[in-house]
């Protein structure tokens, strides 16, 4: 008996992409015997535009990574009425005025949400995955312009942070970048949940994180109140405050919330705000910078942009594309074509 073939299903359920999607496996030689002991086999998913738009020529790439909690397949996940990211980059580089771009995205998960994209004895060597390893994977695989005036970086919320500290601490590999309500000011963007943290800990945990860890392994997760503030505060403290041995070190007293500004000053000695008077001469030599953020984010990540951006005025960079929309911190997945056009542009083939 002849079977039926199933009916082609189109939108809003399936949007057909005219450029490709490989879904790509990278054995990480770095992220082997990571602390938290997080796979090292990683997901690596390449966005090739069009042949149209390609004709055989050598293309920039523009590296995408993510938001805390997220990891590389949540690309294709939906909100209501809108395309997903991967369908946005392929209407983005389907148009033939837009400059061709390889579009990397990256994976950089850890079993406590994120990395920050740093390497830290608490969570595994992120930044050399990225930087390293990922970038010559992708370089050896496909026909790049293998130069850092050709190569961008790219993201969201951490993912806006990892974009903003990667081509400081590494202008040799990144010559661009685009971030998006990216954490930065953090005493404004973390310290304002230690009194949230400090109460869950003493209603529901007995003052113990342990007791939190343990609990949160052990049951559906995010599904107690307190669940997003408590292990978004330890995966912080985890890249920004571990000890050489992996003993993380909290920037408060968990009884109290009083500051132990020793500590505080290591996570501020990673703000991107108080990063750029470090590295302007990194900052200095980008090709392209920018920046947004929605004017109500929850986090007061728009202020954390406008510090940013005035850091960067301080040392003379002047030439960045900065913008505040009406928005909160999520649901502006459709600025993700914006900052990808601007880096396009600034990266292409001269």
């Amino acid at each position: 008996m002849s079977q039926l073939q199933p009916p082609q299903i189109g939108s809003p359920w399936r949007r057909p992409l005219k450029g490709v999607v490989d879904e790509l496996v990278i054995e990480s030689d770095v992220l082997r015997d990571n602390p938290l002991g997080d796979p090292a086999t990683r997901p690596l998913w390449v966005y090739t535009p069009p042949d149209s738009q390609v004709q055989g020529a050598r293309l920039p790439a523009i590296y995408l990574i993510q938001g805390f909690t997220g990891q590389v397949d949540m690309w294709r996940n939906r909100s209501p009425y809108r395309p997903n990211v991967i369908e946005l980059i392929d209407a983005l580089f389907s148009d033939p005025a837009v400059p061709p771009c390889l579009v990397v995205m990256v994976d950089c998960w850890t079993s406590l949400g994120g990395s920050q994209f740093v390497d830290s004895p608490g969570t595994g060597r992120y930044h050399t995955y990225l930087c390293d390893e990922v970038v010559g994977f992708v370089d050896a695989r496909y026909p790049t312009l293998a130069n850092r005036d050709h190569r961008a970086i790219t993201g969201k919320s951490s993912g806006g942070y990892g974009a903003m500290i990667t081509p400081m601490l590494r202008p040799d590999v990144f010559g661009a970048l685009a971030t998006h309500a990216g954490d930065a000011l953090f005493e404004l963007c973390y310290w304002k949940d230690v009194p949230e943290v400090v109460r869950a800990l003493r209603d529901n945990y007995d003052g113990s994180y342990e007791h939190f860890l343990d609990d949160f392994r052990n049951r559906p997760a995010l599904s107690r109140p307190g669940d997003a503030v408590l292990i978004n505060m330890w995966a912080m403290a985890a890249a920004y405050s571990t000890d050489a041995g992996g003993a993380v070190q909290l920037p408060f007293d968990v009884g109290t919330g009083r500051m132990l500004p020793e500590v505080w000053e290591r996570w501020l000695a990673w703000d991107p705000v108080r990063l750029v008077p470090d590295h302007a001469q990194a900052m200095r030599s980008l090709v392209g910078i920018y920046i947004d953020a929605g004017t109500h984010d929850e986090y007061f990540l728009d202020l954390g942009a406008v510090a940013f951006r005035n850091a960067l005025a301080d040392i003379g960079v002047t030439d960045v594309n900065f913008e505040l929309f009406d928005a909160g911190h999520g649901a502006i997945e459709y600025r993700y074509p914006m900052a990808m056009r601007y880096l396009a542009e600034r990266i292409a083939a001269g």
